[in-house]
């Protein structure tokens, strides 16, 4: 079987995250910037990523890859791919670029060579050109550029990974599937007793960690209800009963939970949202959802001795405004309901004090942009883990909750 080398990217942070994944999975990687590389893998590997990472964007085969100087060396470069294996003249294709320090002027003009080159060998082997299709194309190809250096790879994927394929309800600032993955990896949540016990999430929203914490809980592979690019590309067309095997075994690998879930929202309209989404992926049965403030809402009752983890990502000023009692509605809020706002974190603190200190041990997690956030909860993080959500850079913060030992005592 053809070996290739693979690219995952993922957020910058993830890189360790995603390694140990594939890890996982069995296979030899490496981490490198923006992601982990596969020097050797076989397409049923880029299947199998597909199918069960968490926490990469995309599988990236890569075709070619080699020094450049101007367009006319990306068309000689992408000459070199023998495109005859990938696809047909009825295939549709599309070229993204992307560039790190490239000294070209025009990445749409690189893209375009690239297509030219791709076209050309097209026509002059089966007679007619293959057409491109932006919006939905059996082979999206990406050219990135270094600073002299061009690589050129098959996108396996299509649409993103984290696009998993059950959320068609949410809100405002809806948090990405992949980055929800990475924070319970980062906590170290496997959804059993021994490694983070029972999860909460009383800022569900949509209910994105929620639902990814109950498909780790649940043994069920991200990529089970989607489809991907690769099931369109000449290569894999003959790896059909690899892909039934691949896809068997992972149904076959779905379990009941070993521990619970709870989510709410002081939004009603979204623990809605979350429930329909939690329906489609398959895991309402292994979520408790229930609408209420996060900062009313006592801590669940768990079996005795069992652990919890607090997972939450919630409202902040770049996102969406914090609501329920420590926020307003109003898009004009009074310097009263702003002051409230303020609040919301301090008096959140104080109410995990209350509620989560007793038989059972818990530990929160919580992402934010704000660096100084554990001073204004007046506790101590023990652990901080920097992650981006989108543009914006986060730290995700743990906070483990044990009565009267909390209190930051610099700002008290």
């Amino acid at each position: 079987m053809s070996q290739f080398a693979l690219f995952l990217p993922c957020p910058s942070g993830v890189e360790p995250l995603l390694l140990e994944e594939v890890q996982a999975l069995g296979l030899k990687a490496e981490t490198a910037r923006g992601g982990v590389r596969l020097p050797r893998a076989s397409l049923v590997d880029a299947m199998k990523l597909n199918l069960h990472s968490r926490l990469a964007t995309r599988v990236l085969v890569e075709l070619v890859q080699g020094p450049y100087r101007d367009e006319a060396d990306l068309y000689t470069l992408a000459w070199k791919v023998d495109w005859n294996a990938w696809l047909t003249p009825e295939h549709r294709f599309k070229v993204d670029c992307t560039a790190r320090q490239s000294p070209l002027k025009s990445l749409h003009f690189a893209a375009l060579k690239v297509k030219d080159a791709l076209c050309d060998q097209i026509r002059d082997t089966q007679g007619e050109r293959p057409s491109v299709d932006t919006r939905d194309p059996d082979l999206p190809i990406l050219l990135h550029l270094e600073a002299e250096h061009a690589t050129l790879y098959a996108d396996s994927s299509g649409a993103p990974l984290f696009k998993r394929g059950w959320r068609f309800d949410k809100g405002d600032a809806p948090l990405k599937e992949t980055l929800a993955a990475a924070m319970l990896a980062a906590a170290g949540w496997r959804g059993t007793p021994e490694s983070g016990g029972a999860l909460n999430d009383p800022c569900c929203g949509s209910g994105t960690i929620a639902i990814e914490a109950a498909l780790i809980a649940c043994g069920m592979a991200p990529g089970l209800q989607r489809d991907f690019a690769f099931a369109h590309q000449r290569p894999y067309a003959e790896l059909y009963p690899d892909w039934q095997r691949l896809t068997q075994a992972a149904r076959d690998a779905v379990h009941a939970p070993a521990v619970p879930i709870f989510a709410s929202d002081v939004a009603f309209r979204m623990v809605d949202f979350a429930r329909r989404n939690a329906e489609r992926a398959g895991v309402a049965h292994a979520i408790r959802f229930q609408g209420g403030d996060a900062l009313e809402r006592p801590a669940p009752d768990l079996p005795e001795g069992m652990a919890g983890t607090l997972m939450l990502n919630p409202p902040y000023g770049e996102r969406i405004a914090v609501r329920g009692k420590a926020g307003a509605e109003d898009t004009e809020r009074s310097a009263r309901e702003q002051t409230e706002e303020s609040d919301f974190f301090p008096r959140l603190a104080a109410h995990w004090k209350r509620q989560y200190t007793g038989g059972n041990p818990w530990s929160a997690w919580m992402l934010t942009p704000d660096r100084d956030l554990p001073k204004r909860m007046r506790l101590k993080e023990s652990r901080k883990v920097p992650m981006w959500n989108g543009p914006i850079e986060c730290r995700l913060f743990r906070f483990d909750l044990v009565a009267g030992s909390n209190r930051n005592k610099d700002t008290a």
